[in-house]
């Protein structure tokens, strides 16, 4: 077994327009005062990284893992969620999704996807020279419209979407592989890949791709009532990377799953700062633990109620407390006789 590394932050939600929060030199002396020890970092955001240079230009990716490492912390993975979003977008979302492109792209679809497929091959390429093994993103999604069968699905429909939703994704998925970085694709309602059934078509479509990993994240599971203890079970050896997020769910005679198009302050299901919600973290550790998970515990902050600065401290404090140094020796090696095989096989009544 080994040690779960952590704990470690994902900067998104945390960039701003003031300081500490506006580069990444102050915001990670403000994640390493706080007792993180490695930051997940947006590659979307200029703030953080020029993704593109990282990718083409070794020199650059020294310098912004320097920056992360002079304030005493690691770089745990880079994340491409919006980009990985607008690989596959249906066209009744384009309006929404075109804020995640650049100005230029916007009511482009063509350009935007192929744009956000480069971003993707960029960021292979940028971990690979930052030594990372790990990525996070998002698959996009082309059926989400079509998530409750009303109307009927026309025959035919899920086999076509999941085809050319591995048709996109191939490519990426070989660049990946040719710089030795998993890619874990976060399982999340809005995406095509939202649970176990789905991910696992989609990596029957691109022929149990090596690369086609997964991130974790509880708290979505939360919010779906998917059993998240087993999920790990299942799924294990494809569990990459780890996002601590905490979440609950409370059903009311008025609201359920679907949220009634409430806020996420009015929505039964809700994601909370770290230790105020439902997510059993003592059961997900242990279980990471005993199935060798070798990546990082990142804090993930997305609460509709506590200020994130806040949520932040108390969740260094809550991952710290979680992770299991795990054992060297069995508890009963006290009682060990040794080992000796022409014993064992008198035991046995081998002869």
């Amino acid at each position: 077994m080994t040690n779960i590394k952590g704990p470690a932050i994902f900067l998104a939600q945390f960039m701003g327009d003031t300081a500490p929060f506006n580069s990444l030199s102050s915001i990670c002396a403000w994640a390493k005062s706080l007792g993180f020890v490695g930051v997940q970092i947006p590659s979307w955001d200029p703030r953080c990284i020029d993704l593109q240079k990282a990718a083409e230009s070794k020199t650059y990716a020294d310098e912004i893992k320097g920056i992360v490492n002079a304030a005493g912390l690691e770089i745990t993975e880079l994340s491409t969620h919006l980009q990985g979003q607008l690989v596959a977008v249906n066209p009744a979302y384009d309006a929404l999704f075109d804020g995640f492109a650049p100005e230029n792209l916007r009511n482009n679809p063509a350009a935007r996807t192929e744009w956000a497929v480069q971003q993707l091959k960029y960021a292979a390429r940028a971990s690979q020279n930052l030594g990372l093994n790990a990525h996070a993103t998002f698959s996009g999604a082309l059926l989400w419209h079509t998530v409750y069968p009303w109307p009927q699905r026309p025959a035919g429909l899920v086999e076509t979407g999941f085809t050319e939703l591995a048709k996109r994704w191939l490519p990426i998925l070989n660049t990946f592989d040719e710089n030795g970085v998993d890619l874990c694709y976060e399982i999340h309602p809005g995406e095509d890949l939202h649970d176990g059934v789905t991910y696992e078509m989609f990596l029957k479509k691109v022929n149990n791709h090596s690369r086609a990993n997964l991130l974790y994240d509880p708290s979505h599971f939360v919010l779906q009532c998917l059993d998240y203890l087993s999920y790990i079970d299942i799924y294990h050896e494809r569990i990459k990377m780890f996002h601590v997020k905490d979440a609950e769910f409370n059903p009311s005679g008025k609201q359920g799953v679907y949220g009634g198009y409430q806020n996420w302050i009015d929505r039964s299901g809700r994601f909370r700062s770290l230790g105020d919600g439902q997510v059993d973290f003592k059961s997900i550790f242990s279980k990471l633990a005993a199935y060798n998970y070798k990546g990082w515990a990142v804090m993930e902050w997305e609460c509709a109620i506590k200020h994130p600065e806040v949520g932040a401290k108390e969740g260094a404090i809550f991952i710290k407390n979680n992770i299991i140094k795990v054992t060297e020796k069995a508890f009963d090696d006290f009682a060990s006789t040794g080992s000796n095989e022409e014993f064992n096989r008198s035991i046995l009544g081998i002869h």
